[in-house]
């Protein structure tokens, strides 16, 4: 027992160094380890939590659709009014669906070809477009001309807009340009019912170049007339001596210029 004791004595006071020497030393090993590493004075650390970044929204992906729809856009903004103005070859056919003694045959062509100006201005409110009309049409036998008002849908695809439009309005027949009708004829008066598809392809955001296809259907009618100077016993004076109407239909194929606000 006693031969031992200075042993546990050197054995005890070894412990106590190696103690001592950790503890001077952790601070020192803390101090010198790397940023982020998961080293403590007495140990390591657990790791910290993983934060995962939160997926798209629904209202995220809806802003993200608005806004890549804004880039593909034309860029040309809204349009309050517009205005043009056209010109084109017309067919018609005063009695082409109806014929009731509206014109002499024998002296007035009740069909034919010629050349139709018009001009038309309205406002726009998104795709929908609302206006009045206004067409000439010179034709080698009589004169047409017809006032009313349309509205139309426009689809906006960038520089190109397809569109299509319906109206409705008064026309008016008259300048017989027979030799053997006089000034003094007859003129024949009604409803024109108009429909058009087109297209426009925007120069600018304000200038527009395109063209239309229309048919009209029209119902003319005339009052009797006794002050039509006709050769005696000509058809024609029987003709205009009384009554007569007409179910017409025509169709125009016209250069249009636009200007839009």
């Amino acid at each position: 027992m006693l031969g031992s004791h200075p042993i546990m004595k050197y054995g005890a006071g070894v412990t106590c160094a190696t103690f001592a020497l950790l503890g001077f030393s952790a601070p020192a090993l803390a101090a010198d380890a790397p940023a982020g590493s998961n080293l403590q004075a007495g140990g390591l650390k657990p790791p910290e939590a993983v934060q995962s970044e939160p997926g798209p929204t629904p209202a995220t992906q809806t802003e993200a659709a608005l806004d890549r729809a804004d880039k593909e856009d034309s860029g040309r903004g809204l349009e309050f009014a517009w205005l043009n103005a056209e010109l084109g070859p017309q067919y018609v056919g005063l009695q082409a669906l109806k014929a009731d003694n509206l014109v002499d045959g024998t002296l007035v062509e009740s069909k034919g070809m010629g050349m139709t100006y018009g001009a038309g201005l309205g406002m726009r409110l998104l795709a929908f477009t609302l206006g009045a009309r206004f067409r000439f049409g010179n034709f080698s036998s009589f004169q047409l001309w017809s006032l009313g008002a349309e509205g139309g849908m426009h689809i906006p695809l960038g520089r190109l807009e397809p569109y299509f439009t319906f109206g409705a309005g008064y026309a008016s027949l008259g300048g017989f340009k027979s030799g053997a009708v006089s000034p003094m004829s007859p003129s024949a008066k009604g409803l024109d019912l108009r429909g058009a598809v087109g297209l426009d392809v925007y120069l600018s955001n304000t200038f527009s170049i395109g063209g239309s296809l229309s048919g009209d259907l029209l119902f003319l009618s005339r009052s009797a007339s006794a002050a039509v100077p006709l050769p005696p016993g000509s058809e024609g004076a029987a003709v205009y001596a009384q009554d007569g109407s007409g179910i017409g239909a025509g169709g125009t194929l016209s250069l249009v210029l636009g200007l839009h606000i």
